[in-house]
């Protein structure tokens, strides 16, 4: 690594690396004695020996190429992809939908998911410090992601708990969500499939699986609303306490253990989805499903509600804003081909929505044969009740029903655990990063600490109410905020810190410079984008209800003040850099919005000297 040049051999893996090579370079006195040339005349030819140093500490980086891949394909493949997508697409005109969805993704979702891997990549540093680096006065962009993170985390993984207790459910010959004679059932409950013959259905009827889902796992009918919570279940208690346990020692140890982990919890799905849709391909029925999942409205298009649902189902599933993909990208080596990656896994997201829509719609078609019902009615249900009370019925009454709902609940767990290693993932390493000193090593006990608090902050959702709780994180505490808070991001990146400077850097990075196309989506669609999609939540606010519970409007105000509570790190460290800033406010504005010089100017400069 010693040439006579002033410029180390190596390839400096970030640009502070090299910016600390080349001070180091200017700091070192012209060598003497030996073979170096110090025996020459006064005015002779010296020669500067150079030993590279660094500025920073050496970064993990993932052990495999394949590790970051999996674990990005696996925080995007989530469970909103079983269930959320099959939903939205039929619900918006079937095979119509595939049209918005792909711009959406073309021009909105797949440009903010290259521009996150590419400035965690060039910056190697998490959701806050990178800030330093792009716009200081826009830190707390990078708090407010992680405190959106903690909140994601005390009720998505309830979700898995629920998933678990299904799938020790499971392990008996006939599964409890098919029988009315357990202790939980009402005298409502009947099955209503077409081999029932004696089984007249009304509208106060309730089937087996609905029952056992609210009443034996949630005990739902337990609570009153979000005013009277009721006591915690114990069951879901410790179901909870399993799940936070795996998280923990699969990320304690940093990506190196997590990239490991991540080989099975990534590529089971695909494995249990394959059987499924087989299976269900092969059910009486399964192509009345296929055919009303993809048959094309195409008046549905003239809707604006098609467009806008179109462009939250695309962002919240890649998931760019969340600082998963920022922090996963800085532990890439400097010159990994993101561009490459970017396309590959949002492609591979893409498609594994539109391949699980075969798998549910296949299923519900089975069940609309077995009822002798149209599908519309079997198929009413947006939310975990899709997986948890139809498909698990449907399970239920297939031939090897055991086999199937353990594959199928391991699956949900599976699809889980990767969003969660992922998005607590962000938060340790934007901490990490930020407070190195006092963090780096003591990494173990951080991750102890936040996996505790998010079991205590999930508390809430483990009460006989807890659904209600899951739904109002859900649809109010968690969607607008991150939208807002990814809106400010590309700003700050592509009119602050600057498109031509970001292009650069991933030239520098790549040894290309970024096409037209990708240059226009971020300085104008991609705000454009994330500012239709805010403006439909505000224009249009879900009317929120869960089973028979709606939602007071006192509820629509707590959501939104949760969900301020993470944006007002944005406009309060605003605040706070301007008070600590020195000089006057016009000497400040300057180097607010400036961050460090390319490292190529600064490397040519002292080359000169």
């Amino acid at each position: 690594d010693q040439v006579s040049n002033g410029f180390t051999t190596s390839t400096p893996q970030s640009p502070r690396e090299a910016l600390g090579t080349a001070v180091g370079a200017v700091g070192m006195p012209p060598t003497s004695g030996g073979d170096t040339g110090a025996s020459a005349p006064f005015g002779g030819l010296r020669t500067l020996v150079v030993q590279q140093t660094s500025l920073d500490r050496p970064r993990e980086t993932w052990s495999k190429k394949m590790d970051f891949l999996l674990s990005v394909i696996g925080y995007a493949v989530d469970l909103g992809n079983v269930w959320r997508f099959p939903y939205i697409c039929y619900q918006n005109g079937g095979g119509a939908f595939l049209l918005p969805y792909l711009l959406m993704a073309v021009f909105g979702g797949v440009p903010l998911f290259y521009m996150e891997l590419a400035l965690g990549q060039f910056h190697r540093s998490g959701c806050i410090s990178i800030w330093k680096h792009i716009c200081p006065i826009f830190k707390g962009i990078g708090f407010a992601i992680c405190i959106i993170a903690l909140y994601i985390a005390f009720y998505y993984n309830t979700i898995m708990a629920w998933a678990l207790y299904y799938l020790l459910s499971s392990f008996r010959p006939t599964l409890p969500w098919t029988t009315c004679t357990n202790s939980w059932n009402t005298v409502n409950c009947y099955r209503y499939l077409s081999s029932d013959q004696n089984v007249t259905w009304s509208n106060l009827s309730t089937s087996p699986a609905e029952e056992f889902y609210t009443r034996q796992v949630l005990q739902v009918h337990l609570s009153s609303g979000l005013h009277q919570l009721g006591s915690v279940s114990w069951q879901l208690a410790l179901c909870l306490l399993f799940i936070f346990t795996i998280v923990y020692f699969s990320i304690w140890k940093g990506v190196k253990t997590s990239g490991k982990v991540v080989w099975v919890t990534a590529t089971f799905p695909y494995l249990v989805l394959l059987i499924l849709l087989i299976r269900g391909a092969t059910l009486p029925g399964a192509w009345r499903g296929v055919v009303f999942y993809l048959k094309p409205d195409w008046q549905k298009l003239l809707s604006t509600t098609v467009w806008i649902d179109a462009a939250a189902q695309i962002f919240f599933s890649l998931g760019p804003g969340f600082g998963v993909l920022l922090a996963f990208a800085s532990y890439n080596p400097f010159h990994n081909n993101c561009y490459k990656d970017a396309l590959v896994t949002s492609s591979v997201n893409c498609l594994t929505s539109f391949l699980s829509g075969f798998v549910i719609f296949t299923v519900l078609g089975y069940m609309a044969e077995m009822r002798q019902q149209n599908v519309d009615v079997v198929a009413k249900d947006a939310g975990p009740s899709l997986l948890f009370i139809i498909y698990a019925e449907a399970i239920a009454n297939m031939p090897a029903a055991t086999f199937f709902a353990i594959i199928f609940f391991l699956m949900i767990i599976m699809l889980g655990l990767d969003s969660t290693f992922a998005g607590l993932e962000g938060v340790i390493t934007a901490m990490l990063d930020e407070f190195p000193r006092l963090l780096a090593k003591r990494r173990e006990w951080f991750v102890f600490g936040l996996v505790c608090v998010c079991y205590l902050g999930a508390l809430s959702t483990l009460t006989y109410g807890g659904a209600f709780v899951v739904k109002l994180f859900e649809e109010y505490a968690t969607g607008p905020a991150v939208i807002t808070v990814v809106l400010l991001e590309v700003i700050a990146v592509s009119w602050f810190y600057g498109t031509s400077r970001f292009c650069n850097d991933i030239q520098v990075m790549l040894g290309f410079y970024p096409g037209c196309f990708w240059r226009v989506c971020w300085v104008a669609i991609c705000p454009c984008f994330l500012l239709f999609i805010i403006i439909s939540f505000l224009a249009f606010p879900p009317e929120v209800k869960l089973f028979n519970y709606t939602y007071p409007p006192w509820t629509t105000v707590l959501g939104y003040c949760i969900g301020v509570s993470s944006f007002i790190c944005v406009p309060s460290y605003m605040v706070y850099y301007l008070l600590n800033a020195k000089g006057t406010f016009k000497q400040v504005q300057t180097p607010m919005f400036l961050t460090i010089p390319s490292f190529i100017s600064i490397r040519s400069s002292l080359g000169e000297g």
